[in-house]
Parts: C-alpha cells; sequence; structure tokens
C-alpha cells in the first residue's frame, strides 16, 4: 500500500476512534446526568452499538497501520516517541476492553430499569463511576498520543 493511502487510513481511523469515543461518552455522561431512565437506557443501548461499529474496527486498524507505517518509515520501534504512542496505546486499550463490559452491563441493568420502572440502580452509578476514570485515563492517552504522532517528539524532552 502507498505511504500515503496507509497514512490517510491511520489519521481516518484515529479520527473516528477518538470521535465515537468522545461523542459517546458525552452522550452518556450528559444522559446520566439527567438521571431519566428512559433516556439513560436509550444512551448505554447507543453506545454499546457505537462500540461495535466504530470503535472496534478503528481500535483494530489503529496498531495495524501504525506499525506498518513504522515499518515504511524504515524508524526503529525504540524511537522515543514511537515508543511512548505505542505503550499509551496500549494502557488506552486496556482502559477501553473493560469499558465495554461496563457498558454492556450498564445497559443491561438500564434496560431492566426501564422495563420494570423501578429508578436508576445503585449497581449503574458505581459503573458509571468506574467508567469515567477508565474514560479519563484513555482520553489524556490518546491526547498525548496526537501530540506524539504530530510532534514526533516527548513533551518533556524539550
Amino acid at each position: 500500500m502507498d505511504y500515503l493511502v496507509l497514512k490517510w487510513v491511520h489519521v481516518l481511523s484515529s479520527t473516528i476512534l477518538f470521535g465515537a469515543g468522545v461523542g459517546s461518552a458525552f452522550h452518556l455522561f450528559v444522559a446520566t446526568l439527567r438521571r431519566q431512565v428512559g433516556g439513560m437506557a436509550t444512551a448505554t443501548r447507543t453506545v454499546v452499538t457505537a462500540d461495535w461499529l466504530l470503535t472496534t474496527p478503528s481500535s483494530i486498524l489503529q496498531p495495524v497501520t501504525g506499525i506498518w507505517l513504522v515499518h515504511k518509515m524504515g524508524v526503529p520501534f525504540s524511537t522515543p516517541w514511537i515508543a511512548w504512542s505505542l505503550g499509551l496505546y496500549v494502557l488506552a486499550i486496556a482502559c477501553w476492553l473493560p469499558v465495554v463490559w461496563i457498558q454492556i452491563r450498564m445497559r443491561d441493568v438500564m434496560a431492566e430499569a426501564e422495563r420494570t420502572g423501578a429508578p436508576v440502580p445503585a449497581a449503574y452509578d458505581r459503573m458509571f463511576h468506574q467508567w469515567v476514570v477508565l474514560g479519563f485515563i484513555a482520553l489524556f492517552s490518546f491526547l498525548l498520543i496526537f501530540w506524539l504522532m504530530v510532534a514526533k517528539r516527548l513533551p518533556w524532552a524539550g
């Protein structure tokens, strides 16, 4: 594959990965703050769907295209900005994988609350707090990866 096309696919998939993540997180966060069971049930269903349709494929494309780009550029993986990018990506995905499971559980809990007319369960709130913490770690990891991809240097290395 031509370098420019490969780079375009890499940038496009990173845009989808980041955009879907931030967009769905905002959607679920706002719905949760409103505390309306129906809205929360809808938001959790939508977020789970977005993860499967957008986040999952782009999260697979990112390391494949990234590693391929590094190979095409002939740059060693030990280059600090590349090594840090890979490490931060592993961290972000390590946070995202439990988030997927948490979101599925949140969806199921809220579907049951909606079906039975129950209030927001305490279990949802516990999962939501875990979801927020893991989401912020992944968000800041991706923001630093973007810096590294653009600057091609560590921000603290001068």
